[in-house]
This record gives structure tokens, sequence and C-alpha cells, in this order.
């Protein structure tokens, strides 16, 4: 046989263990993972469960899902570990951004209406007219207003 009748059965097995490889890096990554969980982690399992880890053994894992909710699942099940800002941010919806704290509108309308000064010059702007683009009548020139009406009275003056 020459070298060209086996040159696709070659690439093809490059190509089987190149996958293999791959395949074999990511499951020895997710074991290192599930490995390094410990109690008080907070864990999302391959179903979507969001909880924190109670206690961790050889092939379970013991994991606190809400006040009084422990469920016992198996280490194989746990999807990823979340460090503890993700996993507040997702469970708790805590957000540890100090920037988003500044744009927070007041949960009453007391604050709103305590400056008067501001809410008089806001009223003061809102009397100018806005420009939207459209041509209203009085923007016209005179001569055209002035040609539309004296069709408008020939037109009349025609029909009568």
């Amino acid at each position: 046989m020459s070298l060209l009748t086996l040159l696709p059965f070659i690439v093809l097995i490059g190509a089987m263990f190149l996958m293999t490889r791959s395949a074999k890096k990511k499951q020895q990554q997710a074991i290192e993972m599930r490995n390094q969980m410990q109690p008080g982690s907070g864990v999302r399992t391959i179903g979507g469960m969001y909880a924190t880890v109670k206690e961790v053994s050889e092939d379970t894992v013991l994991l606190d899902a809400g006040p009084g909710v422990e469920l016992l699942f198996a280490k194989n099940s746990i999807g990823a570990v979340l460090t503890d800002e993700e996993y507040n941010r997702i469970v708790h919806g805590i957000e540890h951004d100090l920037q988003s704290d500044a744009g927070v509108v007041p949960d009453d309308a007391s604050s709103l209406t305590e400056a008067d000064d501001v809410s008089d010059a806001a009223a003061d702007s809102d009397d100018a007219p806005v420009d939207l683009g459209k041509k209203d009548a009085d923007d016209e020139p005179a001569d055209a207003t002035a040609d539309t009406r004296a069709k408008k009275s020939d037109g009349d003056s025609d029909a009568k």
C-alpha cells in the first residue's frame, strides 16, 4: 500500500487522539474542582440548583439548600464551585460594586419633593417648545401660506 492510501486513516486516528486528550483534560479539571470543595462553598449542581456545601465525604456532598433543607448529592453531580461574590450575586442578589450604589433610586418619594428650587427650575425649562422635526403651519414661509389661502378661496368661489 502506498502512503497516500494510508494518509486519511492516519489523519483520522490523530484527530481521535486529540479529541480524547482534550476530553480527558476537561474531566481531570472537573475532578480537581470537585476535590477543592470545602464546607461553606457555594455550588451549582448539574441540575441548576444553587446551595452551600455543608459536608464533603469521599463520594457524596451534603448541601444546605435553605433553612432546614439538607440534601445529599453525589460528588459528580456538582457542576461548578462558585466564588463567594458570584454565589451571593446569583442567590441573594447582593452586588459588591460600590459604583452601582451611587445611582440607586430611593424607596419613597420624599426625597423627590424636598428640593422645590430644583423642581421650579425644571418647570421653567419645560415651558420651552421642543423641536421634534415636524413643520407646523406657523413655520411655513409667509408667501406659501398666502398662496394656499388664495387657492382655497379660489376653489371655494368656483364651487359656489
